[in-house]
C-alpha cells in the first residue's frame, strides 16, 4: 500500500466505508450484489490496513467492527424504553376469525365490515431491539423478560445485515413514505428485529463443531441465541448470522400512520425486511396467506414458525392498546407441528432434578422440519399406555417448536409381533436406589436425595438464566465439576477457587476468572430468582415471584406454614406442601446456610404499597426530572396501577415531562387527562 498522508487517508476510508455500506445494503436489503465476495474482501481488507496504520481515524460506524471485539467479561443490562411485548397466539382459521372479531367489537365497528391487516412470517430466532441516536447505531440488546435485556451490542456490530448509520431516504425513491416527517430520520429510534441462521450456515457450524469435538446445536434458533450471547464477539462474527427487522419501539424525531409504512421505511434505512410480509384486506386474506405459508415453509432457507397477524391502521392499533403484556391488535398464528414416521429401537429412562423419571424413545434417525432427531420423549408411563407404545414400533413423530419431539401415535399396522412392551425399571437407572410412584402422580420417582443424575440437574437448574444466572456454566461444566468431586450441591460454587479449575482440561486462566466472576456475581439477586432457583416441585418463575412478593424475606419463607401460604393467591395446597416439606429437610438448610455464609444475598423485591392506583392506567411522555420512566413505572404497579407505552380510550392519564411526543397530541385528541409532573407525584404521595 503506498504511502499517504492523513488526509489522503481519511478521505479514502469515507470512499471505503461508504462503498463497503453499500454493497452490504445491495447484498442483504435488495439482494442484488453488484460485486464478487472477493472484491468485497479486497476493499474490507484495505480499510482493515488504512484503520491499522492510522489507528486515530477509526469511527464507531465503521465496518471494520464486524470482525469483533476483543472479549467481554460480561453482558450489562439494558432497559428497553418501550418494552417488547409477547403475542398472544392463534391455533387454526377460526381463532383467527374469533381475533378478528374481537378487534371489530372493541372499536364499534360493523361486524362485516373489514380491517386491513399486514401478515409477516415469525422468524424463528432470537428477538432484539436495536437503539439509533441520531441515525446511529448505539445500543443492541436482547428481548430477555421484555422490560429490560442483555447489552449485546459489540456482537450486533458484528452482523452485516444490521446497518451502523441508518441511510437517508429519498422521498421520490419511497412512495410508501407519505410525509416530509417519515423521510428524516428520527433523533432516536428502537428497531426491533429477529436474528436468525439460515440452514445452510446452521449446518456449516454443526459441520465445524464435529470435527473439534464440540457438542452440536440442536436447532438454527438455538444456534442464533447461542452466537449473540457469546462473550467473545469474535466467535459471532464467525457465525455469518442474519436478520429481519420487523418494527419500531420508542422513538423520537418520526411519524407513521400505518404499520406497512413502517416496513417499508425500514428497508429504506437500510434493514433486510422480510420479503414475503404482505397487505391483507381482510381477515380471509390473512387465513388464505396462513394457509398458504403452511405448505410452503419448507422452500424457507429459513425457520419460520408461524405467522404474526397485525393491525396495518396505527390509529387503529392506538385505540386497541394492550392487554396485560401482549398488544390487542397483534396475533401469531402458528404453524401445526411437523410430523414424520421412523422406528423406536430403545426406550431409556432419564432422572431429572426432582427425581422424576421420564421415559425417552430412541429411534431411527428421521428429519423433522430440517432438523434430524433420533429422540422422542413418551412423557410418562399413563401416556404409553394411553397410545399403546411398544419398542419396536413404527410410530409418528412430531417437533413443536425447539422442544425435543414427542411420539404422537403408534402405525398399528406396521406391526410385526416382535414388538416387546416398555416396562418402568424399578430401580433408579443412575444410582440404583428403589423408584416408588406415589399414588394419584403420573410420575414415578428415584426415592435418593443424593442421586447424582438429581445432583446435576439440580445444580444446572440453579445456574440457568433465570434462575442464578451464572454465565458459563453450560451443562458439560456442571456435569465435570460435579464427576471431578469439586460440586455435590449449589452451595459448592460459591467456594470455587482459581487453583480448583485450572487442572481441569480445556480450562485456560481467563475462562477460569469468567467463570469465577460470574458466580460472585450472582450473589446479589433476587429473592423471587433465588427462590426459583432451589428447584422446589411446583415453584416456577410466577410462583417465586409471588412467594417473594408476599414474604418478602428468605426467612419468612423458610418458616412459613401450608396455611400461611396457602393464603397467597395461586398458591394451592400442592405448592404449599411441597414448600413447607422443601425447607423441612435439614439438608436444604444446610445448603441454603452455605452460600448465605459465602456472600449470596437474596434481596427482597420491593411490596405493593397499596391500591390506590387500581384500575387505572398511565403513560408517561417527554424527559422527567424526579426520576426515570423505569422509575416512574414502578411507581404506578407499587401503588397497583398499570403502566403503558401507548395512549388509547383506556388511557386513564398520560404524564408529560419535557419534549412531550406524539404521545401527548394523542392524549388531547382523544380528551384523556394530562398531568404534570408536579401533579403525579402529588398524587403519588397522596396515595401512601
Amino acid at each position: 500500500m503506498p504511502e499517504l498522508t492523513r488526509e489522503q487517508a481519511e478521505k479514502r476510508l469515507q470512499e471505503l466505508r461508504h462503498q463497503i455500506e453499500h454493497h452490504n445494503y445491495l447484498y442483504y436489503v435488495l439482494n442484488q450484489p453488484e460485486i464478487s465476495d472477493a472484491e468485497y474482501d479486497v476493499l474490507m481488507r484495505e480499510l482493515l490496513e488504512l484503520e491499522e496504520r492510522f489507528p486515530n481515524l477509526r469511527t464507531p460506524d465503521s465496518p471494520s467492527v464486524r470482525v469483533g471485539a476483543p472479549p467481554l467479561d460480561a453482558f450489562g443490562t439494558h432497559t428497553h424504553r418501550q418494552p417488547m411485548l409477547s403475542l398472544d397466539n392463534a391455533f387454526g382459521a377460526d381463532e383467527l376469525r374469533a381475533f378478528d372479531q374481537r378487534i371489530k367489537r372493541f372499536l364499534g365497528m360493523p361486524l362485516s365490515q373489514p380491517v386491513e391487516y399486514v401478515a409477516e412470517l415469525k422468524i424463528d430466532g432470537l428477538a432484539i431491539s436495536l437503539t439509533y441516536v441520531d441515525g446511529v447505531f448505539v445500543t443492541g440488546a436482547t428481548r430477555g423478560d421484555g422490560l429490560q435485556g442483555e447489552d449485546v451490542t459489540q456482537n450486533l456490530r458484528t452482523i452485516h445485515a444490521i446497518p451502523l448509520r441508518l441511510r437517508q431516504p429519498v422521498a421520490e425513491a419511497s412512495p410508501s413514505l407519505i410525509d416530509e416527517p417519515t423521510v428524516r430520520l428520527p433523533s432516536f429510534v428502537e428497531v426491533r428485529g429477529e436474528v436468525y441462521l439460515t440452514h445452510d450456515e446452521f449446518r456449516r457450524i454443526n459441520e465445524e463443531r464435529e470435527q473439534t469435538g464440540e457438542p452440536t446445536f440442536a436447532n438454527p434458533r438455538n444456534a442464533a441465541a447461542g452466537s449473540v450471547r457469546q462473550l467473545d464477539p469474535r466467535v459471532t462474527a464467525k457465525r455469518r448470522l442474519s436478520l429481519f427487522a420487523y418494527g419500531l419501539g420508542a422513538m423520537e424525531g418520526a411519524n407513521f400512520e400505518t404499520h406497512w409504512q413502517i416496513l417499508q421505511t425500514l428497508k429504506a434505512w437500510g434493514f433486510p425486511v422480510n420479503p414475503h410480509a404482505r397487505i391483507c384486506g381482510s381477515v380471509e386474506e390473512v387465513v388464505a396467506l396462513c394457509e398458504e405459508w403452511t405448505a410452503r415453509r419448507q422452500e424457507l432457507n429459513y425457520d419460520v414458525d408461524g405467522v404474526v397477524v397485525k393491525v396495518n391502521s396505527l390509529l387503529m392499533q392506538a385505540d386497541l392498546g394492550y392487554v396485560q403484556r401482549s398488544p390487542r391488535w397483534a396475533v401469531a398464528y402458528k404453524f401445526p407441528a411437523q410430523q414424520a414416521r421412523t422406528r423406536i429401537v430403545e426406550v431409556r429412562w432419564q432422572v431429572g432434578r426432582t427425581g422424576a423419571l421420564t421415559p425417552v424413545a430412541i429411534m431411527e434417525p428421521v428429519e423433522v422440519g430440517g432438523v434430524t432427531v433420533s429422540r422422542a420423549t413418551l412423557h410418562n408411563e399413563d401416556e404409553i399406555a394411553r397410545k399403546g407404545v411398544m419398542v419396536g414400533d413404527e410410530v409418528v413423530i412430531q417437533r413443536a417448536g425447539d422442544v425435543i419431539p414427542e411420539v404422537v401415535s403408534v402405525v398399528e399396522e406396521a406391526r410385526d409381533g416382535d414388538e416387546v412392551p416398555i416396562v418402568r425399571p424399578q430401580t433408579c437407572p443412575e444410582c440404583g436406589a428403589p423408584v416408588e410412584k406415589p399414588e394419584g402422580e403420573a410420575v414415578a420417582r428415584c426415592v435418593n436425595l443424593a442421586c447424582p443424575a438429581q445432583i446435576v440437574e439440580r445444580i444446572r437448574h440453579f445456574t440457568s438464566r433465570n434462575a442464578m444466572n451464572i454465565e458459563g456454566f453450560g451443562d458439560r461444566w456442571v456435569q465435570k465439576l460435579f464427576e471431578e468431586g469439586l460440586i455435590r450441591d449449589p452451595s459448592d460454587l460459591y467456594y470455587l477457587k482459581k487453583e480448583h479449575l485450572l487442572p481441569l482440561e480445556r480450562m485456560g486462566d481467563k475462562l477460569a476468572e469468567n467463570l469465577l466472576n460470574s458466580v460472585e456475581r450472582s450473589k446479589q439477586v433476587p429473592l423471587s430468582r433465588f427462590i426459583y432457583a432451589l428447584g422446589i416441585r411446583h415453584v416456577g418463575e410466577r410462583a417465586g415471584q409471588l412467594l417473594a412478593e408476599y414474604l418478602a424475606s428468605l426467612d419468612a419463607l423458610m418458616n412459613a406454614s401450608e396455611e400461611q401460604l396457602q393464603q397467597i393467591p395461586e398458591i394451592g395446597p400442592a405448592t404449599a406442601r411441597e414448600v413447607v416439606e422443601f425447607f423441612q429437610r435439614e439438608e436444604n438448610r444446610h445448603v441454603i446456610r452455605k452460600m448465605l455464609e459465602a456472600g449470596v444475598t437474596p434481596i427482597a423485591e420491593r411490596q405493593k404499597r397499596s391500591d390506590a392506583f387500581a384500575g387505572l392506567t398511565f403513560v408517561f411522555t417527554g424527559a422527567l426530572q424526579r426520576f426515570t420512566r423505569e422509575q416512574a413505572e414502578a411507581l404506578v404497579r407499587q401503588l397497583g396501577g398499570k403502566a403503558s407505552g401507548s395512549v388509547s380510550k383506556q388511557t386513564s392519564y398520560v404524564v408529560v415531562g419535557e419534549s412531550p411526543g406524539a404521545k401527548y397530541q394523542r392524549a388531547v385528541q382523544l380528551g384523556v387527562p394530562v398531568l404534570s409532573e408536579e401533579e403525579f407525584l402529588k398524587m403519588v404521595e397522596e396515595a401512601g
